[in-house]
């Protein structure tokens, strides 16, 4: 073989190793999950159960393009249609192959309701959403933080969660609306029951409140290898909305109210958004959720319809610039009316 075909061959052998790596780069980075909040929802989403044969559609299409996370808990849905979510999902699990399961992690959030006390508080309702899922549950997570009120309740229902495991139940652990300064006690007190959290879930979106404390919240997990997941990257929808006239929207009257409070606030950044989203021809959604995907954020976008899930999915085709990723943290640091912060979220 010439010198100049050696070459080549080598040239050719580079540019494919390349191309793989940077592939591999991209699915080991960027991972996006489901978000079901709306499954069941009626106040907020104006849910119905008519809407179910779509809602499978939406399970199956993201199953297909590389949802590797389905986030649910045991109090979504309102009124007596409460854990709607959860059995959605344990139905439409018996309604595929066993080996499309096995891609995915099915996470429920277990609710540290006041009633729920002790060292057995949550195992009924672990054992409740188990059924549910039809057997499918991988991540159990603490559905919010109660170190602002009973901190020695969210203790014992972890020490619970923790028995389960050493009992043989197969689950990973996970918290949700925890700050900073108690998510570091917290991982103390696991690792000293031989015990590791798998996964964090907090708000994040350009539009969220305190975004620098949710900010210490990823540096944490970074250092302790515990995945961040943010909900709300769309902030109800509102940073994927350029209409302007919001009374034109079918949504339920509670959305519709958020999206008049946060139009003007929003518009600036929303305009910035829009010419990033024309510039790369994605959809603002995309933009929007790849700004949580820039920093390492796992983000749980709820959808409901199939033509959301493959416009989504395309996020994992292309990454913000760096100037882009700059441009959209001036404008949202310039809004004053943040989305509003859970409650029960610790220091």
């Amino acid at each position: 073989m010439s010198i100049d075909k050696i070459k080549k061959v080598k040239i050719i052998y580079f540019l494919i190793e390349l191309l793989l790596n940077y592939s591999l780069k991209i699915l080991v980075r960027k991972k996006i999950a489901l978000g079901t909040w709306s499954w069941g929802n009626k106040l907020l989403w104006d849910y119905n159960p008519t809407f179910d044969e779509e809602l499978f559609k939406v399970y199956k299409e993201a199953l297909k393009r590389g949802f590797s996370l389905i986030d649910t808990a045991d109090s979504y849905g309102t009124g007596k249609l409460n854990a709607r979510s959860e059995k959605l999902l344990g139905s439409f699990s018996k309604r595929i192959s066993k080996g499309q399961l096995k891609k995915i992690k099915i996470a429920t959030k277990l609710a540290p309701y006041p009633w729920r006390l002790g060292r057995k508080g949550l195992t009924r309702p672990y054992f409740n959403s188990l059924e549910r899922l039809n057997k499918k549950l991988n991540v159990v997570q603490l559905h919010w933080s109660t170190a602002r009120y009973n901190p020695l309740q969210e203790v014992q229902l972890l020490n619970n969660l923790c028995d389960l495991i050493d009992e043989g139940n197969t689950f990973q652990l996970g918290l949700s609306n925890i700050g900073p300064h108690r998510l570091k006690q917290l991982i103390t007190f696991l690792e000293e029951r031989g015990h590791k959290i798998h996964s964090v879930q907090v708000q994040f979106s350009l539009l969220s409140p305190d975004l620098q404390k949710q900010k210490i919240v990823q540096e944490v997990c970074k250092k302790n290898k515990i995945n961040l997941l943010g909900y709300s990257p769309l902030a109800f929808g509102i940073l994927c909305n350029d209409t302007y006239d919001y009374s034109k929207i079918k949504n339920s009257w509670l959305r519709n109210y958020i999206f008049n409070v946060y139009e003007k606030p929003s518009l600036k950044l929303r305009k910035c958004i829009k010419e990033i989203a024309s510039r790369r021809s994605v959809s603002m959604a995309q933009v929007a959720i790849n700004w949580c995907c820039y920093q390492g954020v796992i983000p749980i976008i709820g959808l409901r319809k199939v033509n959301q899930v493959i416009d989504v999915s395309n996020i994992l085709k292309w990454d913000l610039n760096k100037k882009e990723f700059e441009s959209l943290e001036y404008y949202s640091k310039e809004i004053k009316i943040r989305m509003p912060m859970n409650p029960f979220t610790s220091k």
